[in-house]
């Protein structure tokens, strides 16, 4: 039986791209059997799903440029992909583009401990920079759920944080230099093992631009020394608000712990039945790290154990040996794993003003109520990132369409009392219909123009972060 002529237009393209990949890359460097690329055909937000035209996986700098300049040639979208751990769907792919994954692209490339840098591929693992390190007294202060998959380059993509990001920032803090291929193959280098590059700050533009503007292959990275000690202190309280309030009196008094992690009820009860951490029946959790001399820690567990008193907790615990931290850590590190094994969820990303932690987190359970969907909070309260996790049975119909409006409501919650739709996630395709609750159309321009800018065919991440009722005539008339 003959095939429509539009399938084999489709046939036709595909084989002339993946011909074209196969003349510049090495034969195990391009994927295109349809079950293999089933394997990319969605990342860590896998309601959605799509599988690419095809896969490639560079080794260089150089094949990435190869492969990018060729796509740009052809008009064939790119999607960039590290570890495919993206929670917005920021590496999902559409049916006529090309996934190109960085994930061969690990080599440390420099260690210069005298300046307190180290310069790798980023297709090397978060976790994996630290253990480059660790033996001269260092590591990399970034610490995604994660980061013992999550890639360099996604980091990058979405400016992730981590539990220990309130004290030293998120990816943008501890980045210092990118390579950064174009989509027409041109190859730039932003910034350098330096504090400040002079010019325009296009570092920082690059750094949460979602695979937007180019693809990074390397990058310099800010490490420090291991601190002489840290501990932890764990506390409980009866409810969800008065932990709220805890977080922002600590913040409030000028004590800078290293993390606060929040939990609730929900939360630890799964963590506890799956790691056995020895957490309290509670209503709230807090795990607050400080980190310094002996001298300093324990000042900072004093003010703080004070400032929790007057909150009346119903649990307190201090961290007094190496394996007590790691067990008051052990659960809050199993979280995403523990909630899994109760029930399909999707993971949120927004970010509040500490001081409405109370009221979002009460507003959060009457919303609970209100779409007849549980849900549990785990999150980094130190910088109000939020990460409710909504519970949902895919297999019940109706159920996710309603957890994602669900979502939708406490997202536009976080907008509506001063906060923003992410904190490290990233937009993706999650939250691109979100945009316009925060962003007037003029702000939206203004972020499109940069877009045309360094992609002015709009080939690269296709369908991402932009509503596209909005982005659709960039789109068309490029």
């Amino acid at each position: 039986m003959q095939m429509p002529e539009p399938n084999l237009r489709v046939m036709d393209q595909r084989s002339r791209i993946v011909a074209g990949f196969r003349r510049l890359l090495p034969a195990d460097a391009v994927i295109d059997a349809v079950a293999e690329t089933r394997a990319y055909e969605c990342d860590a937000l896998t309601a959605y799903r799509c599988p690419p035209l095809a896969v490639v996986l560079p080794r260089s700098t150089e094949e990435v440029a190869a492969v990018l300049r060729f796509c740009h040639a052809e008009g064939v979208p790119v999607v960039p992909r590290g570890s495919g751990t993206s929670l917005a769907g920021g590496a999902l792919p559409t049916a006529d583009s090309v996934i190109l994954g960085v994930a061969r692209m690990t080599e440390v490339l420099e260690i210069d401990t005298a300046n307190r840098v180290i310069r790798v591929e980023t297709g090397r693992t978060n976790l994996s920079v630290t253990g480059a390190v660790e033996e001269e007294g260092f590591f990399y202060a970034p610490d995604p759920s994660s980061q013992l998959a999550c890639a360099i380059a996604g980091n990058i993509a979405m400016n992730s944080g981590g539990a220990h990001c309130l004290k030293y920032g998120v990816t943008t803090n501890n980045l210092l230099g990118a390579t950064v291929v174009l989509m027409d193959g041109t190859v730039i280098e932003l910034g350098g093992a330096h504090l400040d590059a002079p010019g325009l700050d296009l570092l920082g533009v690059i750094c949460g631009s979602e695979g937007q503007l180019g693809v990074v292959t390397e990058a310099t990275l800010r490490i420090l020394p291991k601190p002489e000690g840290a501990r932890p202190i764990l506390l409980g309280f009866d409810s969800s608000e008065v932990a709220g309030q805890c977080v922002a009196d600590i913040i409030k008094a000028g004590i800078l712990p290293v993390a606060i992690e929040f939990m609730d009820r929900p939360c630890i009860r799964a963590c506890e039945a799956f790691a056995k951490a020895g957490y309290p029946d509670c209503e709230a959790l807090l795990i607050v790290e400080v980190e310094g001399s002996e001298e300093e820690i324990a000042a900072q567990l004093h003010a703080i154990h004070e400032i929790a008193l007057a909150h009346e907790p119903v649990a307190l615990r201090e961290s007094h040996s190496e394996e007590e931290s790691a067990a008051i850590w052990k659960g809050r590190k199993s979280a995403f794993g523990a909630m899994g094994q109760i029930n399909d969820y999707i993971c949120l990303d927004g970010t509040i003003p500490i001081g409405e932690l109370p009221f979002v987190l009460r507003r959060i359970g009457e919303l609970s109520r209100e779409f007849e969907l549980d849900v549990a909070n785990v999150f980094h309260a130190g910088d109000g990132n939020m990460h409710p996790l909504i519970l949902f049975n895919a297999n019940r119909p109706g159920e996710l369409e309603r957890a994602e409006a669900f979502g939708a409501a406490i997202l536009r919650l976080c907008v509506e009392v001063g906060g923003c739709l992410t904190g490290e996630h990233g937009v993706g395709v999650e939250k691109r219909d979100l945009m316009a609750d925060q962003y007037a159309p003029a702000d939206m321009e203004a972020q499109m123009r940069v877009k045309d800018a360094f992609d002015p065919k709009w080939l690269l991440n296709p369908a991402k972060v932009f509503p596209l009722s909005v982005s659709a005539s960039r789109r068309v008339a490029a």
